[in-house]
């Protein structure tokens, strides 16, 4: 596929989807608070040097998947609870760094539990971020069978976002096939949804890259492994895939 054509985006609200075992570090399992750190100051320096409106979404890999738990023969349901659990303990992790990097942070949950966190309320979430702050979307939908993929798409739609930045653990952007296994792997520039869905490409899954075509949300799927690629794609440069409509 030729390459893009230098079109540099400007955007006012982002939702920047994390890899939840990016936050293990070199560990691979938990929470590693230097490597949670390391994303924070990034984060927090785009934040503090533009006018930049920023949601997250982190997943909760680091510390369980409800996939691989129903596969094991647990009820998916509770296996799925369980895997927003997580993503809370990895949002509460993110917020005290990014607090502690200076910038006002606020997590909401889509499952209540006010003693640690506010629900989630989209016209508050607006607010939270019309005011500079970061917002951190928890607990996925509050339902089971949603993954936190689908939460990033469905929260974009809802608070108006210009794009979702996809920063992903191994991957500087979207290939034909797994360049891990696969030597002449192509990687692409751009793509379409469509091409996503039909080519069965492993960006999202069908639900969320629905969503983002229905509501034409633009995806970048970079690699958060390169110190400066949150920021760059933040900012509109030229990094990993770009996924939007024909």
């Amino acid at each position: 596929m030729e390459k893009r054509q230098d079109d540099k985006r400007h955007f006012k609200r982002i939702v920047l989807k994390l890899s939840g075992e990016a936050l293990a570090g070199d560990q691979g399992f938990g929470i590693n608070p230097d490597v949670v750190e390391k994303f924070a100051q990034e984060i927090a320096a785009l934040a503090k040097s533009t006018d930049l409106e920023i949601a997250i979404v982190v997943g909760g890999g680091n510390l369980w998947r409800g996939l691989a738990g129903s596969n094991q023969g647990m009820d998916r349901a509770t296996a799925d609870y369980m895997g927003m659990l997580a993503t809370v303990m990895n949002s509460l992790a993110l917020q005290d760094a990014l607090e502690q990097a200076g910038v006002d942070t606020r997590v909401q949950t889509a499952i209540e539990m006010q003693e640690i966190a506010e629900p989630y309320i989209r016209r508050r979430a607006i607010r939270h971020l019309e005011k500079k702050r970061i917002v951190i979307f928890g607990a996925g939908l509050g339902k089971p069978y949603f993954s936190t993929d689908t939460t990033a798409a469905l929260r974009a739609a809802e608070i108006e976002a210009d794009a979702i930045l996809m920063a992903k653990k191994f991957a500087d952007g979207v290939y034909d096939s797994d360049p891990k296994t696969n030597p002449n792997a192509v990687k692409f520039d751009e793509l379409t949804y469509n091409d996503i869905i039909t080519k069965e490409l492993k960006v999202m899954d069908s639900t969320s890259t629905t969503l983002c075509k229905d509501n034409h949300i633009p995806i970048i799927v970079f690699s958060m492994d390169i110190p400066g690629n949150i920021t760059k794609a933040a900012k509109g440069e030229e990094v990993g895939t770009i996924v939007r409509g024909e």
